[in-house]
């Protein structure tokens, strides 16, 4: 008898184990950043602007599209002890130039200052909690197949939904656009999110829940100001 109720004990544990690893977030969100609409609206640390689109960040998303916080150790993301962001840098060693030329810190110097922060936010509840070079890898990686200005979208004035038009029809999903207001004002594509399944690691492209955010609507006109001082990839 006592046996049976151990071997139930260890199923039941063995069920709420499965679970809480199942259970979270659905969907991974990669945001990829234009440099220029960011250096209009903030001081940039420098001119050496890039002439392509940067990462700003891979984060995990409820289904809802809402993301998921920060971990938290009274109500804690994952099941395992996630790398304090003191930790990451000598674990990013080997892929530091890369993250230097893909993922930027376009607001300062340190580079690792922005790193740190999107682990923190974003890569401790990701399914890498111990693992920050493969949740950095995993970004890198998909920032390397999409290439927006490859889909046709070029400098200068363009319809919102003319961007959603011309990612769809390059991918077949639908991304996320974000807005931001220049001086002027001057409506500008500040980020483009794409939408991918959860997975270790994430592949699989997928529409996005929400289509527009930030100052601008699909039917408006917004500006994709090109690079003064470009830096290319």
């Amino acid at each position: 008898m006592q046996k049976h109720y151990l071997l139930l004990a260890i199923a039941v544990l063995a069920s709420l184990v499965v679970s809480a690893t199942s259970a979270g977030f659905g969907f991974y969100k990669l945001s990829l950043v234009w440099p220029t609409s960011t250096c209009n609206t903030a001081t940039c640390r420098d001119d050496n602007i890039p002439g392509y689109f940067t990462i700003h960040g891979l984060w995990p998303e409820f289904d809802h599209d809402t993301p998921v916080p920060p971990y938290d150790k009274a109500n804690p993301c994952t099941l395992e002890k996630p790398l304090e962001a003191d930790q990451i840098m000598v674990h990013l060693e080997s892929i530091k130039n890369e993250l230097k030329r893909m993922w930027p810190n376009l607001l300062s110097k340190d580079d690792s200052e922005l790193w740190k922060h999107e682990w923190t936010k974003h890569g401790m509840c990701s399914d890498y909690p111990t693992e920050p070079k493969d949740y950095f890898n995993a970004a890198l990686t998909l920032a390397k197949m999409i290439d927006p200005l490859g889909m046709g979208i070029g400098f200068g004035k363009t319809k919102v939904e003319e961007i959603l038009r011309k990612v769809h029809g390059t991918w077949g999903v639908y991304p996320e656009i974000l807005c931001n207001t220049a001086k002027g004002p001057s409506l500008q594509l500040q980020e483009i999110r794409f939408c991918y399944d959860r997975a270790k690691p994430p592949s699989e492209l997928r529409d996005c829940p929400t289509k527009v955010r930030g100052t601008c609507k699909k039917e408006d006109v917004i500006d994709i100001p090109a690079p003064v001082h470009v830096l290319q990839s």
